[in-house]
């Protein structure tokens, strides 16, 4: 399992175009956030802080519950850290979900459910806010929010909170578990 440590350092990569996060021992991470999507302060150098550890532990812990590979689950954990810590503020695009009605307020680290006429998944709130949240897929499967457009895994977007709906996980798994 990856731990996180003090030496994690956070850099922008200009041949890349990437934001980085050097793991030591020759590991680097390349963050899933489109150089559009960055904040100024990710394209300077930055210590992996004490609260992106608390977040990493936070979102690992909660990514712990689906079925995902170890690598995956710290792969999607990384790239939460990093969109909580490092995504521009944004407009909400919840044009592309159904509203599930109800006066939804989620948690960060939450695992909620989305849904649109081409796809239904779960995410998990990375930020939240008054009355949207950034939230990332957890899906490996894409999730399509047009016909020609969709969300990958790890891929962060930010919807309003009366899209989410509480997401039933151990009813949605245990199928999963049971099939393997």
């Amino acid at each position: 399992m990856l731990k996180p440590s003090d030496t994690w350092k956070w850099y922008y990569n200009e041949t890349n175009k990437s934001l980085m996060l050097d793991l030591g021992r020759d590991m680097v991470f390349s963050v899933n956030l489109p150089q559009k999507l960055l904040v100024n302060s990710a394209f300077q150098e930055n210590e992996f802080s004490v609260d992106d550890a608390s977040s990493y532990h936070k979102f690992k812990q909660q990514v712990d519950v689906l079925p995902l590979s170890e690598p995956r689950k710290a792969e999607l954990a990384l790239n939460s850290v990093a969109a909580r810590r490092f995504h521009k503020p944004v407009q909400p695009k919840s044009w592309f979900f159904s509203s599930q009605g109800g006066d939804f307020a989620p948690e960060e680290g939450e695992i909620v459910h989305l849904r649109n006429c081409f796809s239904e998944g779960h995410f998990m709130v990375v930020e939240v806010g008054e009355s949207a949240s950034i939230c990332v897929s957890v899906s490996l499967r894409d999730f399509s929010l047009t016909e020609s457009k969709a969300l990958k895994f790890g891929e962060p977007i930010k919807v309003m909170h009366d899209r989410f709906a509480k997401a039933n996980l151990h009813t949605q798994f245990e199928t999963y578990a049971m099939v393997g």
